[in-house]
């Protein structure tokens, strides 16, 4: 037997993603029950089991990876067509699927995006919103936006932006506290600790005529949120480590200042990630040069 409705596939799609029936139906806005019949449809058609079943997860079976990545590839080619479709009557359509940092989202992106919709009637955008980063390869995001070095090799890079962390507190804090004046006084200063790719970022290195040195830092409290992290810095709770870009405006109003003017920090840039050897629509391409564009003027000197 063959397969009679291709839009079945997308169960198997979305249980291997999330891990469970439960998951896919939530994703496809169905009940568990609709979900495994149309598994257990899809697997009477081809006589053949796509996942070995437990009561905590299901795990594909070899076939049913083999039709997972047939699947993929399918969709893939069919949102391809649409784009070349879409792109004859010279518009985009569809929906981004977009994953930011917080504070780069909140004090820099969010009226960029309103920019690109408004030039774009057709398109939608889902924004996902964190510090904790996607797995783009696995997870619904067409394009992340991700600082740090990469080591992911599945993933393509566009460079958006070469920033450096910027080192900086609060004139109260300052007035209370003290200012430091080189690396090794911060251990004694109240400092705040954000997650860098879903660990805690205590180990902060400085350099000074080409010499590094590592400090390990400490504070009263931490948090995987770094747009919390810069506000508990204007709000006078201690020093924090944080991209020129999250706090270029706090700089420019005086509420931060910065701090060890005469010391360097290790390059923090953030690229635009797309999955290697996945399909990219038209329209993620043009909000990737769009964004492109943005950084360029917006760090270009004045």
């Amino acid at each position: 037997m063959k397969i009679e409705n291709v839009a079945d596939l997308q169960v198997l799609i979305h249980t291997a993603r999330g891990g469970t029936l439960t998951a896919a139906a939530r994703a496809l806005g169905m009940t568990p029950a609709a979900a495994s019949a149309t598994l257990k449809r899809l697997e009477t058609q081809l006589g053949s089991r796509l996942f070995e079943r437990s009561t905590r997860a299901m795990r594909l079976t070899t076939q049913g990876q083999i039709l997972l990545d047939y699947a993929n590839r399918a969709f893939e080619l069919l949102a391809e067509g649409e784009s070349m479709v879409a792109a004859d009557h010279g518009a985009l359509i569809g929906t981004l699927r977009v994953a930011a940092p917080s504070d780069l989202a909140r004090n820099t992106l969010l009226p960029w995006f309103s920019e690109f919709l408004a030039a774009h009637p057709g398109l939608q955008l889902a924004l996902s919103v964190g510090d904790r980063p996607l797995d783009v390869t696995r997870d619904e995001v067409d394009v992340a936006l991700r600082y740090g070095t990469l080591a992911d090799s599945r993933l393509i890079a566009r460079p958006l932006a070469q920033t450096r962390p910027v080192l900086c507190a609060a004139p109260a804090y300052l007035a209370r506290c003290g200012t430091p004046v080189t690396p090794q006084d911060l251990l004694q200063h109240n400092c705040i600790i954000f997650d860098r790719a879903g660990r805690q970022h205590r180990l902060w290195r400085f350099a000074q005529h080409g010499q590094w040195t590592e400090v390990r830092v400490k504070g009263d409290r931490g948090v995987d949120d770094a747009s919390l992290a810069r506000e508990w810095a204007v709000a006078g709770v201690g020093i924090v480590l944080k991209s020129e870009l999250d706090v270029r405006q706090e700089l420019a109003n005086g509420s931060l200042l910065r701090l060890l003017p005469g010391w360097d920090t290790e390059p923090y840039p953030l690229h635009a990630l797309l999955p290697s050897g996945r399909f990219v629509p038209q329209r993620v391409r043009a909000l990737v040069e769009f964004l492109a564009r943005k950084f360029q003027a917006l760090l270009a000197p004045a």
